[in-house]
């Protein structure tokens, strides 16, 4: 059998940064996002209400400077950004719905009065004491400046609130998201781990038969000689059940102790050649996928020939894909976009579906001198 397979395909692999260095980086980067879009979203409330009140003061033909009142605006939209940690700490001591939502309520309504107050008094006291104002016309200062629009101060208050609602939405929605997502994970690996033992017995059942028939023929010492490989092919597969997939060169060769057993049905009637990329061996494939594509083309395009018959096994990386393909020169089928598929078959097709998505294909054509070939087109993943 011809092979352009190199197991120690001299691969090189540069050393990867530690997993947890990895992790701590995108953390860091996310946290300072995060604090980054805080820190936005208060500028831009300090630019709007510093836009509002120059436009309203412009309206009511009152001129002062954009600075003067952006100084002001902004230093109030600062205080409620500090006073924003307290506030989502208020809302887990005492949450909207407690005592019935009348207790949580009503707290939370005194509490955005209170700093609606203290930050409105607080202005007026600031501003007599920078400008050295007389404390005397204080109280009457406090009562003629107070205005509806000091309310909306209280608002900024509950917007606090919902933000801090909305965020504990969004946590645990994510966090319902990716329970659902690690359930269909491992219930498709469960789905998988089930198709690939299903080929087991399928396999062990088609090798049993090729003993039967060569001991028929009395072909003992063949038939031992299968036995054996057999043994090997099995201890191979137990080896690798662990893991749900492993390197093409890997298939290879397990490819290769298969088809010395079929060699051993059909001994001058097989031709097997195989012809793989080095590139193309190291991408990692589902375990036991090419073997039953092999085994169709065999029983179904090479033991139906008297003369027997070739299979060409190739394999390229392409455009960031992994391109196999099964071809043989046998009888063929009239129409290659219909093709009765076995078990071997139709399990390869719904591993492929369940691992891959669209990304993984299989479909069927006939070359141009005859035969039938299998091409399946994966998604590189060294």
């Amino acid at each position: 059998m011809a092979t352009l397979i190199r197991r120690n395909s001299g691969l090189l692999r540069l050393p990867s940064p530690p997993r947890g260095g990895i992790e701590a980086i995108r953390c860091m980067s996310r946290r300072w996002l995060k604090i980054a879009a805080i820190a936005g979203g208060w500028v831009l409330l300090g630019a709007v209400l510093s836009t509002e009140v120059y436009f309203n003061l412009r309206a009511q033909m009152k001129w002062a400077t954009f600075t003067d009142i952006a100084l002001s605006q902004f230093t109030r939209a600062a205080m409620w950004a500090c006073l924003a940690p307290l506030i989502l700490r208020l809302r887990f001591r005492m949450p909207l719905n407690a005592g019935h939502w009348i207790g949580g309520v009503s707290f939370h309504l005194a509490a955005s009065l209170i700093m609606m107050a203290t930050y409105y008094v607080g202005r007026l006291v600031s501003y007599v004491w920078i400008f050295d104002q007389p404390w005397s016309g204080l109280r009457q200062a406090i009562w003629d400046n107070f205005y509806g629009h000091n309310l909306v101060d209280m608002a900024y208050y509950w917007a606090v609130l919902a933000f801090g609602y909305a965020a504990d939405i969004r946590r645990k929605y994510r966090s319902e998201e990716l329970r659902a997502a690690q359930l269909e994970a491992r219930l498709i690996e469960a789905e998988l781990k089930t198709l690939r033992e299903q080929l087991r017995p399928h396999f062990l059942f088609n090798t049993l038969n090729t003993v039967s028939t060569l001991v028929r023929e009395r072909r003992n010492d063949e038939a031992v000689t299968v036995l054996a490989r057999l043994g090997s092919l099995l201890r191979m597969s137990l080896d690798r059940n662990r893991e749900p997939e492993g390197t093409l060169a890997d298939e290879m060769q397990f490819l290769e102790h298969y088809v010395d057993i079929q060699r051993a049905r059909f001994p001058d009637r097989l031709d097997v050649r195989i012809a793989i990329e080095k590139e193309a061996l190291a991408i990692r494939i589902p375990h036991l996928l090419l073997q039953p594509i092999v085994e169709n083309a065999i029983l179904h395009g090479i033991a139906p020939k008297g003369t027997g018959g070739r299979v060409d096994v190739s394999g390229k990386v392409s455009g960031g894909f992994l391109r196999l393909e099964v071809a043989d020169d046998g009888p063929g089928l009239p129409d290659a976009s219909v093709v009765k598929e076995g078990i071997g078959l139709a399990n390869t097709r719904e591993r492929l579906a369940k691992a891959y998505g669209a990304a993984g294909r299989m479909h069927f054509r006939q070359p141009p001198g005859g035969g039938l070939a299998v091409e399946i087109i994966l998604p590189c993943a060294p």
